[in-house]
């Protein structure tokens, strides 16, 4: 039997957005972070990044930048008693200056590549899987796959909730202020 997973996009969810990370020193957990990701722990619930990187392409880091900060991240939470099953990322973007990664492909947000790689990877149960993440572009990746569309007020999430709202395409199942507040949700609901 297929389980559910919870998704969170990086930048803005899990850490604090501060434009594009081009050095893993600025990389920093927003507070509760770490403890919604062990709460998922203590129910074996996946928790998994997907995350677009666009920079990589528009030549502003290389990949292996996006890899050093995906690794800090892991270590930052391990310390906290908290781990990710995996972080998925996309380095593409169909305008970016670097050749090799100009591209449009099926993994960049909102498209449904990265849930399901992870889906294959996994057996989750996209249907009953959450996304939460603190863009519109978020919402519109949990329907692509008919996941369950959350945001959050961190990073860009207050604009998007309060200036945006009225142009999102998909409309969020919960708006919560941080993914602390949005993993209890889910807790409360699936248990």
């Amino acid at each position: 039997m297929s389980e559910f997973a919870v998704f969170f996009d990086r930048d803005g969810t899990i850490t604090e957005e501060v434009g594009y990370l081009t050095d893993s020193r600025r990389l920093k957990l927003i507070p509760g972070s770490a403890e919604a990701i062990n709460l998922l722990n203590s129910y074996n619930i996946k928790a998994i990044v997907a995350t677009n990187q666009a920079g990589v392409a528009r030549g502003y880091f290389s990949e292996e930048i996006v890899i050093e900060c995906n690794e800090k991240l892991r270590n930052m939470l391990a310390i906290l008693g908290a781990k990710l099953d995996a972080i998925y990322y996309c380095p593409h973007h169909p305008d970016g200056s670097n050749e090799s990664y100009r591209k449009k492909c099926e993994c960049r947000k909102p498209k449904p590549g990265m849930l399901l790689k992870a889906q294959k990877e996994f057996s989750i149960d996209l249907y009953k899987s959450y996304v939460i993440g603190d863009k519109a572009s978020d919402l519109e990746f949990a329907r692509s796959v008919g996941a369950h569309p959350f945001l959050v007020e961190t990073g860009y999430g207050y604009g998007e909730v309060h200036y945006n709202r009225k142009n999102w395409k998909v409309e969020a199942e919960g708006i919560f202020s941080n993914i602390y507040q949005a993993v209890c949700y889910i807790i409360k609901k699936e248990f």
